[in-house]
């Protein structure tokens, strides 16, 4: 087991508060997922409950758990709800790490943020929504500062293999020279209905999350004396094996390029190209157009809500359509006169790899030895090798394919 992390006189609620880590929204789909995932492999001793607005239904979460492990049958259920600030709160002030997969998280994210935010409570969950990130960065980062927490936006598939990913692959080549890394994404998989929510949540506010953007590059300081940025490139300067490439639009490299920031390891000058890759032509030029539609018809109400009714919040793929999806991120880096060739590969990249990587993310801030950090960090600089150690112990792949 990981070695316990120390406790910091700075942070006095550690030793007094109950549990470890609260989970809440164990009763979603994902949330479910993580729940099982706790319920197997989180490390001896931790204390964690469940906690939600439905105590029926948490309770129905708790008996499934027990078949897995019987300790479970008296897993603590708390009651929570986004509307009821003081419940909201009260976990924050329960809890050293907080985990909640209740999104939309523009809708329903910003009570938690706030509380763990005041509270030097450490906090993870899965957004993939820019604005609501930024926002957040905007209102609370400084709370966050004060207080000693942790707050970890993207803590699933958005984005820790592409983070993580481009981190070892830096780790790689040399240091103290310009670097530039390009990450190429291949999926087999499908949709829940929160992902279905999310993703048209954030192309019907397309002008919010840019001015949100615009907000926070103004608010947050540049790193001193380096430069870190995304590429604008429409294509790859590097190429990765066969097949055609388009830019990826995700939170992804925003999240990347801020690790670069925050970490000197990236080197004085660090720029970072995110796309994905398909083998066939047709297939480029399908996800393009089906991108292009979906963005034109969030901005209509009426397509909107058709749109949103696809899938409803809570439902997703069966199990043996998980167990048949896949993801493999490929990573190109260069600097110094030297080439890498990474890869980050795992299962189902939605919901069976997102609920290890958000409960290993929740461990580690828990139990692991880390680098001082505070305010909205992102999964490299808070956590790096020792989640990336978490992550290879529970089955997810970091490789190195090439060096030049």
């Amino acid at each position: 087991m990981p070695a316990a992390r120390p406790h910091d006189p700075a942070r006095p609620y550690d030793t007094a508060r109950p549990y470890d880590i609260v989970l809440f929204g164990a009763t979603g789909f994902t949330g479910a997922l993580t729940a099982e995932y706790l319920a197997e492999h989180a490390d001896a001793g931790t204390r964690w409950a469940l906690a939600g607005r439905n105590q029926a239904k948490l309770a129905a979460v708790r008996d499934r758990l027990s078949a897995l492990d019987p300790a479970c049958a008296d897993l603590p259920l708390l009651h929570a709800d986004t509307a009821d600030t003081a419940s909201i709160e009260e976990i924050a002030r329960s809890a050293r790490v907080v985990i909640t997969t209740v999104g939309p998280y523009v809708r329903y994210g910003e009570p938690l943020v706030a509380a763990c935010a005041r509270a030097g409570t450490d906090y993870v969950d899965l957004s993939g929504e820019p604005a609501f990130v930024d926002r957040m960065y905007l209102k609370y980062h400084e709370d966050a500062v004060r207080s000693g927490a942790r707050i970890v936006h993207a803590c699933g598939f958005d984005s820790i293999p592409h983070d993580l990913g481009a981190y070892f692959t830096v780790k790689q080549l040399p240091e103290g020279v310009p670097l530039r890394v390009e990450g190429f994404v291949r999926v087999q998989a499908d949709a829940s209905g929160g992902t279905v929510h999310s993703v048209v949540g954030v192309f019907a506010d397309m002008a919010g999350t840019m001015r949100a953007e615009r907000e926070r590059r103004r608010a947050e300081a540049a790193p001193e004396g380096r430069r870190v940025r995304a590429s604008r490139r429409a294509a790859p300067r590097t190429r990765v094996g066969d097949g055609w490439t388009l830019p990826l639009p995700t939170i992804d490299p925003q999240i990347v390029v801020r690790s670069a920031a925050a970490l000197d390891r990236y080197g004085p000058d660090f720029s970072y190209g995110h796309y994905v890759a398909v083998r066939r032509l047709a297939g480029a030029a399908g996800l393009a157009a089906g991108s292009g539609a979906l963005a034109v018809l969030a901005q209509i109400p009426p397509a909107r809500s058709l749109l949103l009714r696809l899938r409803a919040p809570g439902e997703g793929p069966s199990a043996e359509r998980r167990a048949r999806s896949w993801f493999k991120v490929t990573f190109a880096g260069e600097g110094g006169g030297r080439r890498v060739v990474t890869e980050v590969a795992g299962g189902d990249p939605g919901y069976t790899e997102t609920a290890r990587m958000l409960a290993e993310s929740a461990l580690c801030l828990a139990h692991d030895d880390l680098p001082e950090s505070a305010g909205q960090v992102t999964t490299a600089a808070a956590m790096g090798d020792a989640l990336i150690d978490r992550l290879v112990r529970a089955g997810i792949t970091f490789r190195v394919l090439r060096k030049d």
